[in-house]
């Protein structure tokens, strides 16, 4: 059996990337809000991307983001009772509702 070096580990312990995040955000009512998502069991997760190339294929060329390191997005959604963060997701479902929602129209009253 082969001796596995340390650079050569397949599974390495430390697992937070290296470098800031691209981080998927929405308007809120104090600036931008942190998007939470689900994982596939239904758990909440922050969601970091490696790149903006990675983000714009899963979320669209729309989707607005800010870079943060890992430890700051963890500290963001830590007071959410949300403890894990998933990076580079390959796979979203569009959102139950919009991200924007649309305010109707008031309707003309004709007297």
């Amino acid at each position: 059996m082969a001796d596995i070096l340390c650079g050569e580990d397949p599974e390495p312990s430390d697992r937070s990337p290296a470098g800031p995040l691209f981080v998927p955000v929405r308007p809120g009512p104090s600036g931008c809000v942190t998007r939470v998502f689900c994982t596939p069991v239904g758990d909440r997760t922050a969601v970091g991307f490696t790149s903006e190339n990675l983000l714009i294929a899963t979320l669209g060329p729309e989707q607005v983001w800010i870079r943060l390191a890992e430890p700051a997005l963890r500290a963001l959604t830590e007071p959410l009772g949300i403890a894990t963060v998933t990076v580079d997701p390959q796979f979203t479902a569009r959102a139950a509702r919009p991200v924007n929602p649309v305010v109707p129209a008031l309707a003309l009253r004709v007297a």
